[in-house]
C-alpha cells in the first residue's frame, strides 16, 4: 500500500471560556467493499500529555483493511487549538471534547486505543453510560500513576525549548524519551517530525507550554484523591479491555497492571520487554497485538 498522509479536519468544541477547534487526522477505509448502506467501523486513537496525532500514523496504516481511523489532537497540542485560559487543560474538559467528536464522526460504536493520558480519556468516556466504546485499548496507564513519573514529565513539559535545527529537536526528544525503547532512525526521524514547528528561523515543540500549569498544581495527596476517582470509572467499564504495558515502565506499576486484570473490565494484560512508558505502537510485535485483540469484535 502507497504510503499516504492523512486527511486534516477540525471539529468545534465548547469550553468554559467559549468555542475552540480540535484537529483530528483522518485515515480513510481501504478495505474490501462493503455492502449498500454500510459504513466502515471507526477506530479513535488518541496520544499521551505532550504529544499529537501523528504518533499513530503506523498503527493507522495498518488498521486501514478494517477501520476508517481517527487520530485527534487534543487541544493545546499540534494542529488544534490553544486555549485563552489554561485551567481549561484538564481531564474532565478533554473527554468533553471527544463526546464533541464522537458526535461528528456519528458511529453508533468505536473502537479506542489510548497512549497514556488518551486511555485516561478513554477510560473516562467507556465508563459513561450509553457509550459507543465497543473495544478499548489502555496503553501504559491505569487508574493510579507513580508520582515519580508524574515527577519526571514534570521536569520536561512546558520548558520554552528553541532548536537551531530539527535534527537538535529530534535528538532532544529522544533524551526525554528512553521509555520509548529503541527505534530505528527511521522510525525515530517519522516520530520527531510532527512534534516540531519552525518558527523564526529556529524550531520549537509542537504544543502550548500552558498545558504544563495545571499538571505542575499535582500533588501527591491530589495524585491520591484523583487515582480514587479513577478507580471508579475503570470498575464501570464493560467493555473488552486490553492493557498494555512497558515492563520497564516507571508510570504503570506491575502492581496496578496486574490489578486491572481483577477489577472492573478485568483487562488482558500485554507486556513488552525492553521497553519503558509508553510503547510507540510502531513496532510490528506491538501492531499486532492491538490487532488480535481488535480482530475478535
Amino acid at each position: 500500500m502507497a504510503l499516504v498522509d492523512p486527511q486534516l479536519n477540525f471539529v468545534q468544541c465548547l469550553g468554559a471560556a467559549g468555542l475552540h477547534r480540535m484537529a483530528y487526522w483522518e485515515w480513510p477505509y481501504r478495505g474490501p467493499a462493503l455492502a449498500e448502506g454500510c459504513a466502515p467501523p471507526v477506530l479513535v486513537c488518541v496520544h499521551g500529555l505532550s504529544r499529537q496525532g501523528r504518533d499513530f500514523d503506523s498503527l493507522a496504516r495498518a488498521m486501514q483493511d478494517r477501520y476508517r481511523v481517527v487520530c485527534p489532537d487534543v487541544v493545546g497540542r499540534g494542529e488544534s487549538d490553544w486555549l485563552a485560559h489554561p485551567a481549561g487543560y484538564q481531564l474532565p474538559a478533554y473527554v468533553a471534547d471527544m463526546v464533541s467528536l464522537l458526535a461528528r464522526l456519528n458511529a453508533p460504536v468505536l473502537d479506542w486505543v489510548g497512549t497514556s493520558m488518551g486511555g485516561l480519556i478513554g477510560m473516562g468516556l467507556a465508563a459513561l453510560p450509553k457509550n459507543p466504546i465497543r473495544r478499548l485499548v489502555l496503553n501504559d496507564v491505569g487508574p493510579t500513576i507513580a508520582f515519580e513519573a508524574l515527577q519526571r514529565i514534570g521536569g520536561y513539559l512546558g520548558l520554552p525549548k528553541r532548536f537551531a535545527s530539527a535534527a537538535e529537536g529530534a535528538a532532544y526528544l529522544a533524551s526525554i524519551s528512553a521509555g520509548f525503547g529503541p527505534h530505528s532512525e527511521a522510525q525515530w526521524a517519522a516520530l520527531s517530525a510532527p512534534m516540531l514547528r519552525a518558527e523564526g528561523g529556529q524550531f520549537r515543540l509542537h504544543y502550548d507550554p500552558a498545558i504544563a500549569q495545571p499538571f505542575a498544581s499535582f500533588t501527591k495527596e491530589l495524585a491520591e484523591y484523583g487515582s480514587a476517582a479513577l478507580w471508579k470509572s475503570y470498575e464501570a467499564i464493560a467493555c473488552p479491555t486490553l492493557l498494555l504495558r512497558g515492563e520497564d515502565s516507571d508510570l504503570l506499576s506491575a502492581e496496578t497492571a496486574q490489578q486491572m486484570t481483577e477489577r472492573g473490565p478485568r483487562a488482558r494484560l500485554q507486556g513488552f520487554a525492553g521497553v519503558g512508558h509508553a510503547p510507540t505502537l510502531i513496532q510490528p510485535e506491538q501492531i499486532a497485538a492491538v490487532r488480535r485483540f481488535l480482530n475478535e469484535a
